[in-house]
């Protein structure tokens, strides 16, 4: 769920600071008890804080049902929910803070993308099976089971919300009267025996939920809730379009009786015999540029798409189903050649390029413990941080010239040089070290805030504290250079740019309907240039005269615009896509912005002519953000590969060996690749890091 600004003038419009110790920083969504922020904990954990309404606070009732919640919550395993890391219910506004998991609501991906594919469904339905077994086994009933308490993550549904659930054993009743629930996924029994309501309910539920994954609708569907109850009680479920293979299954959740539906357990049974095949390798480039002999991969038109759907407002968007990620289970893993805990060794390939440069592979120092390398390139060094390791590779044959170890919390964050050295970023806050580039011993350290920003620009560090203020960092000697805060931002995000002199703050407007960019210069703290933009933006790169800015939608967070900016003239240019992209992330070269969704579109945007270049379909849930040399884009797969595109018509043209992680386990978000010197650098989940020649993606 992407994060949104408050709107509004209410009481709940305001943003707080904190929920206990808690640093609330977007707005995520609210419901009928209170609103959910994204926050960060003070070792930087990204969490969602539900924080009850202002005016239910007040009320006892209210109170013992949140209670309630943050007792069922915590009584589940956590392996299909999002654990609970800390709760206040007796705070003057109640909170509750979970672990904070990224992706979509089932809702919001129907809503986008369409129905689902059978074999996604399927997998849906295994997942929320799973789910149901994990909360039943406790003694929690959840009875509000629905699209939008379903997330679709990485790593498979999960279940969110119990804010009306119940423990077998609760004293806590529902009152005479009262219906409490969703009706279109409630089950019979919620309307006539509220009070008996078992774990059965969430099973109907389940039917309900997976009929609309396939469908884009309920079983039981009208305008009107008093009819869908109705519906619920007495009619037979309408499954056109459910998949043939799964539509008897779903039809015994839907049973009026609840003795008659499946348990949880036995709807994993019987899914195991229902076939199901996956798409491993949706993206199939040619085997080498310009060779006529070879057939051309076919790019996929934005018209011609069968994965674009329409939304409400008639706006297009492309998608792949977020479930995709599964696929990666099924590849193979490429076994590297082995080495020892202290140098690993290098896998290098036979061949070599006309330039002498021969492709290598390296299993990172933590690559055992399946995770991947984030790296960058400076001083020479192709410097990369995993696992509770910094470490620096030769760039031009994967030799390990030297491993530092850090805390355990720390390192996960991209090692950059500033002022001659690697500096060490705390990923959690804590410590932050530089170290000499030859041999990575220690030069200087020190304490920085636990919440915060960290952003390296050119030789400075800009530290902002959890109030605000930015304090600029001389990376040679660790000493303050300058310390204050950013006039008209209260936290400021920077971003900074490699061969840029300056640093952007950014601040979006408490709507969302335009953003404060400021141009500040490392070395002083000097404000150059502010200015205010339309829209919810984010700086994706310059090219020396102009900054280049993603717009993205108020309401669902997906990008639908390139914004450019002119500091020198204060002119601004702005090009639509055609089509939004789902949280799409970039990166600029030249006049021409690169852009990956999240659900696999790539898309190419010439900033100069104002349009869209070309758009193509990867096939990737997840990719990385792209980076282009000029001559072709380069993004990052889930799986390990790396694939490259032309830059001028956006045609695949090569794809390494995936590279998968144990049990097909992929990053949560994965690290652009690094081009230097005509190499293309890029890490996979199995802690691989490895280089190709960027001139003949074909020959890969």
């Amino acid at each position: 769920m992407a994060p949104q600004q408050n709107a509004g003038a209410s009481a709940e419009a305001e943003l707080p600071e904190y929920a206990g110790h808690y640093h609330l920083e977007a707005r995520l969504g609210s419901g009928g008890m209170g609103v959910v922020h994204l926050a960060r904990s003070t070792s930087g954990m990204k969490l969602a804080v539900k924080v009850v309404h202002a005016e239910f606070a007040r009320d006892p009732e209210f109170r013992g049902r949140f209670r309630q919640e943050v007792g069922a919550a915590r009584r589940v395993s956590g392996a299909f929910t999002a654990p609970v890391v800390d709760a206040d219910p007796e705070a003057e506004r109640p909170w509750m803070a979970t672990l904070f998991i990224p992706g979509p609501t089932l809702a919001e991906h129907v809503k986008r993308n369409g129905p689902m594919a059978p074999a996604e469904v399927r997998r849906l339905m295994a997942g929320l099976a799973e789910a149901l077994r994990d909360i039943h086994r406790v003694g929690v009933v959840h009875r509000d089971l629905k699209p939008s308490n379903v997330l679709l993550a990485d790593d498979g549904p999960k279940v969110i919300d119990f804010g009306i659930s119940r423990p077998t054993d609760s004293e806590l009743r529902t009152e005479t009267g009262k219906l409490i629930g969703t009706p279109p996924f409630m089950a019979p029994e919620q309307f006539r025996r509220p009070r008996e309501v078992g774990p059965a309910a969430d099973v109907f539920a389940l039917g309900s939920v997976l009929v609309h994954a396939a469908t884009g609708r309920g079983p039981f569907d009208s305008d009107s809730p008093y009819v869908v109850a109705y519906q619920v009680v007495h009619d037979e479920p309408d499954l056109a379009g459910v998949p043939d293979e799964l539509a008897p299954l779903i039809l015994r959740c839907l049973a009026k009786e609840p003795e008659e539906r499946p348990t949880p357990d036995e709807l994993m049974r019987e899914l195991r015999s229902v076939a199901a095949s996956y798409d491993t390798q949706v993206f199939i480039p040619a085997q080498r540029a310009g060779d006529p002999s070879e057939p051309k991969p076919q790019v996929a038109e934005p018209e011609r798409t069968e994965k674009r759907r329409r939304r409400g407002n008639g706006r297009t968007v492309l998608g792949v189903g977020a479930v995709g990620l599964a696929v990666v289970a099924a590849l193979a893993a490429v076994q590297l050649n082995g080495g020892d805990s202290t140098v690993p060794k290098t896998d290098r390939a036979h061949r070599t390029t006309s330039a002498g440069f021969g492709p290598w592979a390296t299993p990172g120092p933590g690559s055992g413990e399946d995770g991947t390398p984030r790296c960058s390139h400076g001083a020479g060094r192709l410097l990369c941080a995993q696992a509770g390791h910094v470490f620096a590779l030769d760039p031009s044959d994967g030799r390990l010239l030297w491993r530092h170890a850090v805390a355990r919390s720390e390192g996960s964050r991209v090692p950059a040089v500033a002022g001659g050295l690697v500096q060490a970023l705390s990923a959690r806050g804590g410590r932050l070290e530089a170290l000499d580039p030859v041999s990575g011993r220690t030069v200087w350290q020190r304490e920085v805030p636990a919440s915060g920003g960290l952003e390296p620009a050119g030789d400075t560090l800009l530290l902002t504290g959890a109030d605000g203020t930015v304090t600029g960092v001389d990376g040679a000697s660790g000493e303050t250079r300058w310390s204050h805060r950013v006039p008209g931002h209260r936290a400021p995000r920077f971003v900074f740019f490699a061969g840029d002199s300056l640093a952007y703050a950014t601040s979006p407007s408490a709507d969302g309907s335009g953003t404060r960019v400021t141009a500040v210069d490392p070395g002083t703290g000097d404000v150059r240039w502010d200015t205010r933009l339309e829209g919810e933006l984010e700086p994706v790169g310059t090219n020396g005269e102009t900054v280049f800015l993603t717009s993205a939608d108020r309401v669902y967070g997906d990008t639908e615009a390139v914004v450019a900016y002119h500091p020198g003239t204060g002119t601004t240019r702005r090009a639509a896509l055609p089509a939004t992209l789902e949280q799409g992330h970039g990166t600029a070269h030249g006049n021409v912005v690169h852009l990956m969704g999240s659900g696999g579109s790539l898309v190419a945007v010439d900033m100069k002519a104002r349009k869209q270049l070309w758009s193509v379909e990867t096939g990737l849930v997840r990719g990385s953000a792209p980076v282009s040399d000029g001559r072709h884009v380069y993004v990052t797969a889930p799986d390990g590969r790396l694939l490259a595109m032309e830059a001028s018509t956006g045609r695949p043209v090569g794809q390494t060996a995936p590279r998968p992680g144990a049990a097909g386990r992929v990053a949560a978000a994965l690290p652009r690749p690094v081009i230097a010197h005509g190499h293309v650098h890029a890490s996979a989940p199995d802690g691989t890091v490895f280089a190709v020649d960027g001139r003949d993606p074909g020959a890969w």
